[in-house]
């Protein structure tokens, strides 16, 4: 009978006011339940809400003395008159109309409809500091046809009701105020009321820790390490290139998940610093590669080289002699006795076998020769022998020494070479730390950005 009686003449395409120069107040409560998905790329964001409008409708009243007390009653919200309140960044393409739940209609005609919506709304996301970003994304509702002289937007609460909010496992909520805005459009001259939520989420962070930012962090450490490959190995050149076309992987991953926009996030900066590294290192690796190949045909080291690099650095970067480590130090000692000895034991035999005591032999025989011969007159075959034995001597002297010289200049070539692998070594373990020290450096920034 209620029913019947109130709905008889009562017709929801009307405002439900008794003078049409007035206001009918509407007030609007948010309650964010989760957090769908935040599209980054796309810059949408998916929450689930619950909306609350409440208002008076003044044709729907009675009194609840003539029906047993009956102070509200439950009906279907198509029957009422309802706000056109809708979100005006949503970026959905479904523009059905709102869940028809009930309506709980008092006895004073205040009407409240409560219902649930999944919303897409445009956010703006910046990434500059990705993945420790704050984002803060705006909910804007309003009427779509009545303006301010007609519906006005009051809010119920100070921010939307986080009471009910569903823990996300990507986005920490950090409050949800509620500010009213009254805005001028350039179509019509009346102001339209509209109210904005916004939610402000921080990025859980270790996700991203783990999966894109520690493997980077890990193999950038595997850069420097590329000095320290022995050049003969031929692994030095390969290395650096297997650790670039591993972060450009991650360059890519992160790429895809990211806006093409101008703002570069954090960690991408980082990938492209480290890999702006390791091209470097790459680079010197090749130059210091043709240092040590430079060979016996190469121009002996500089002087200046020699004091910088030879006396200074290599003490400084304990590097003494080129394969150093792989030997202990107590057999490179016996290594240099022994070399001496035999050494020694060669200058000893020269001394005594030198070319000038050769010639005084043979002079010497060939006067006792002569003095011999000419005291007893014989001048036949021992003269000859003599002769002969002592040009035999004389053209083994010059090659003896032509070998000498042979070996003298390939002992100069050799050390010359040596020189040069030397100061390749000594250039590899410098840069070796300077990369060290930068990757640490990178390393504590990024991290500090998460601090």
């Amino acid at each position: 009978m209620l029913f019947n009686e109130l709905f008889e003449d009562y017709s929801n395409a009307l405002r439900p006011v008794e003078d049409t120069d007035k206001v009918l107040n509407v007030t609007l409560q948010i309650t964010l339940s989760q957090i769908k998905d935040m599209d980054e790329r796309n810059q949408i964001l998916s929450a689930y809400l619950w909306i609350r409008q409440s208002w008076y409708d003044a044709y729907l009243r009675w009194d609840k003395d003539k029906y047993d007390g009956l102070d509200s009653i439950r009906i279907p919200s198509n029957l009422v008159w309802r706000p056109d309140i809708v979100l005006y960044n949503k970026a959905d393409d479904d523009f059905s109309e709102p869940v028809n739940t009930n309506v709980v209609l008092r006895y004073d005609g205040k009407i409240t409809w409560d219902a649930p919506a999944i919303t897409k709304s445009s956010c703006v996301v910046d990434v500059s500091y990705f993945p420790f970003d704050s984002q803060q994304c705006n909910l804007t509702f309003g009427s779509w046809t009545y303006n301010g002289n007609q519906v006005d937007i009051i809010n119920s609460l100070d921010s939307g009701d986080l009471s009910d909010f569903i823990e996300d496992v990507e986005w920490e909520i950090h409050g949800m105020p509620a500010v009213k805005n009254v805005i001028t459009y350039g179509c019509c001259s009346e102001p339209y009321p509209d109210v904005t939520f916004m939610l402000i989420l921080k990025r859980k962070s270790s996700f991203y820790i783990f999966n894109l930012l520690l493997p980077c962090i890990l193999i950038s450490f595997l850069a420097p390490l590329g000095f320290y490959l022995p050049a003969d190995s031929g692994e030095k050149v390969s290395l650096g290139v297997t650790v670039l076309l591993a972060l450009t992987v991650f360059q890519l991953m992160v790429a895809e998940i990211m806006p093409p926009s101008e703002n570069v996030p954090l960690i991408g900066k980082y990938y492209i610093a480290t890999m702006t590294m390791i091209t470097a290192s790459t680079a010197l690796t090749i130059i210091i590669m043709n240092l040590h190949h430079c060979g016996s045909e190469a121009k002996p080291v500089p002087q200046w080289a020699k004091v910088v690099i030879l006396d200074y650095m290599s003490k400084i970067f304990f590097v003494y002699d080129v394969g150093e480590n792989c030997t202990s130090p107590k057999r490179e000692k016996e290594e240099e006795r022994r070399l001496e000895g035999d050494d020694g034991c060669q200058r000893r035999h020269k001394e005594v076998r030198s070319p000038l005591s050769t010639r005084n032999d043979c002079n010497l025989k060939e006067k006792r020769n002569g003095n011999w011969n000419k005291s007893y007159g014989v001048h036949g075959e021992n003269v000859k022998e003599t002769v002969n034995c002592c040009s035999c001597y004389k053209m083994l002297i010059k090659n003896i020494e032509y070998i000498a010289n042979c070996v003298r200049d390939h002992k100069a070539n050799r050390a010359k070479g040596i020189e040069w692998k030397k100061v390749a070594k000594v250039m590899d373990r410098f840069f070796m730390w300077i990369f060290f020290i930068m990757v640490f450096f990178m390393s504590v920034l990024i991290i500090g950005k998460a601090a």
